[in-house]
């Protein structure tokens, strides 16, 4: 039996590799936040989210698959968290209760195997209930196909063919076994035989003719005889362990990639409900092919900061439709960077076939997400801030390819303006015509300034928002870029604390 609620046609492999920026991109994007948010303190809830954000996806067909199922764990929650208990509980109970058999003769597999399987039973009845309960609720491809699979495979008849298996296979009356004589009378072609059949009636079977029978009792202290008798019985049981072996192999297999796919929709489900708590929306996400150009939503948010700060947050209203680069400016602590933070979580959400938070989103797809952002100088840094950027920089241009998306945060800020509007405008140029997607957030007016003149239609310009008191309203219009840097609003906060401890008053106004 097969899953497939995560791929129509393929297994999830939770060992495959992350992308080589795995670690800045957890960073920058603050994804350990999103992570612990879904995990809810479950370590394997963690893996599962972290495996699969980071493992964008580049097929809408599969996003869209994905989606489905998703809606469908929106709308039966109980029943998917009840489903998802299912593969934990046998978990639980073989680590709890498992009795070890010996895994090197054929007898212990089978003993093995028989316990492994009786494990089983109760978990798979309780699967086919909640299909025969439930399945109408659902109508997604992935769990109609998913419960129809449940009820065609654990059948009632195949619940008692395994029951009454069990029954024989634990031999209550003994071990029929035919042997032949091979080459120096070696036993050859062993094969297990079914019991012969008693007559239910008492009086047939008392007065019915006995058939000869040949036998000997085994001395109680004869350990080399009994030890034989083993290798006998273990000959003739061999074919039957092997096949109920690899029977209860694929059942267990099934429970646990039952448990790894879910856990990601159960992961959803938790980020979901605590952002809802907060005051927060949630939505599909419509992606386009990579090859076209499309950014458009309302009240996007940066769900690491709602979760951080257990509350609702500014959402953002953008169409940037058809367009290559957005450049963002504007006042410092404006939510700049927390909109750049809210677009790149945004896409690897729409990627994994999540939701996103905001009201409406859609995007195109990239083949690839890359963050440059500004680095505080440190200990472990072997050169220069402006040199260590340089270094990420090149190390982004060595695994980029067209259709990717590139998220710039205050990059080559560490230099003087005029080097650093210079650098900026260079990799910026290059990055366009090997059509890849960039959003910059800068505080270099000459660089904004100079994209601005450009007057490209495949541009979009944004500005945070700042109000004449200086006070921030956390929101990003379009309007072009602003030549200050709003050191006023630092020098009349320093102003005012002078005023609180007792010296002259005073205030600038003017944005200079």
């Amino acid at each position: 039996m097969k899953v497939f609620l995560m791929y129509p046609d393929q297994d999830f492999n939770l060992k495959q590799s992350l992308p080589p920026n795995e670690a800045s991109l957890t960073q920058d994007l603050e994804l350990n936040t999103i992570f612990a948010a879904m995990a809810l303190g479950d370590e394997f809830l963690f893996e599962v989210a972290k495996q699969t954000i980071l493992s964008s996806l580049d097929a809408p067909d599969v996003i869209s698959y994905r989606q489905e199922i998703l809606k469908d764990c929106l709308k039966n929650p109980t029943i998917v968290r009840e489903i998802y208990s299912i593969p934990i509980e046998v978990s639980k109970s073989k680590r709890q209760h498992w009795i070890g058999f010996s895994l090197r003769h054929p007898g212990g597999i089978l003993n093995r195997s028989i316990a492994m399987l009786q494990l089983f039973i109760d978990p798979l009845k309780r699967l086919r209930r909640i299909a025969d309960e439930h399945a109408e609720k659902f109508n997604s491809e992935g769990f109609t196909r998913f419960f129809a699979l449940i009820r065609q495979e654990l059948s009632d008849d195949y619940f008692t063919v395994v029951e009454n298996h069990l029954k024989q296979l634990r031999f209550r009356s003994g071990v029929l076994i035919s042997v032949q004589l091979g080459k120096g009378n070696e036993g050859v072609n062993y094969v297990l035989r079914k019991p012969n059949r008693l007559d239910n009636h008492w009086l047939k079977r008392v007065f019915a003719k006995k058939a000869p029978v040949y036998s000997f009792t085994l001395p109680s202290s004869d350990y080399r005889g009994a030890s034989v008798l083993g290798e006998l019985k273990d000959r003739g049981v061999n074919l039957v362990a092997n096949a109920l072996a690899q029977s209860t192999d694929h059942i267990n297999s099934f429970l646990s990639m039952l448990r790894v796919e879910l856990a990601f929709y159960i992961g959803s489900l938790n980020l979901s409900e605590q952002l809802i708590q907060q005051g927060g929306t949630i939505t599909i996400p419509k992606p386009v092919p990579a090859c076209e150009r499309r950014h458009s939503f309302t009240g996007l948010y940066d769900a690491a900061l709602a979760l951080t700060m257990k509350q609702k947050v500014v959402g953002n209203d953008v169409s940037a439709d058809n367009k290559d680069v957005a450049v963002i400016t504007g006042a410092n602590q404006g939510g700049k960077s927390t909109f750049l933070r809210s677009i790149g979580v945004a896409q690897l959400m729409m990627q994994c076939g999540m939701f996103v938070p905001a009201e409406l989103f859609s995007a195109n797809l990239c083949r690839g997400l890359f963050t440059h952002f500004k680095r505080e100088e440190d200990a472990s840094m072997e050169s220069g801030k402006f040199a260590e950027e340089l270094g990420r920089m090149s190390t982004i241009v060595d695994a980029i390819r067209p259709d990717a998306l590139v998220l710039f945060n205050e990059s080559f800020a560490a230099t003087n303006e005029r080097e650093g509007s210079e650098i900026a405008w260079q990799i910026l140029r290059a990055l366009l015509e090997r059509r890849i997607k960039v959003f910059f957030v800068t505080h270099l007016y000459a660089l904004a300034r100079r994209a601005y003149d450009k007057k490209m239609e495949n541009a979009i310009f944004l500005r945070a928002a700042r109000q004449q008191d200086g006070r921030r309203t956390f929101k990003l219009s379009e309007a072009e870029p602003l030549q200050t840097s709003y050191g006023v609003d630092v020098y009349n906060k320093v102003w005012e604390t002078d005023i609180s401890n007792g010296l002259s008053s005073g205030s600038i106004t003017s944005e200079a």
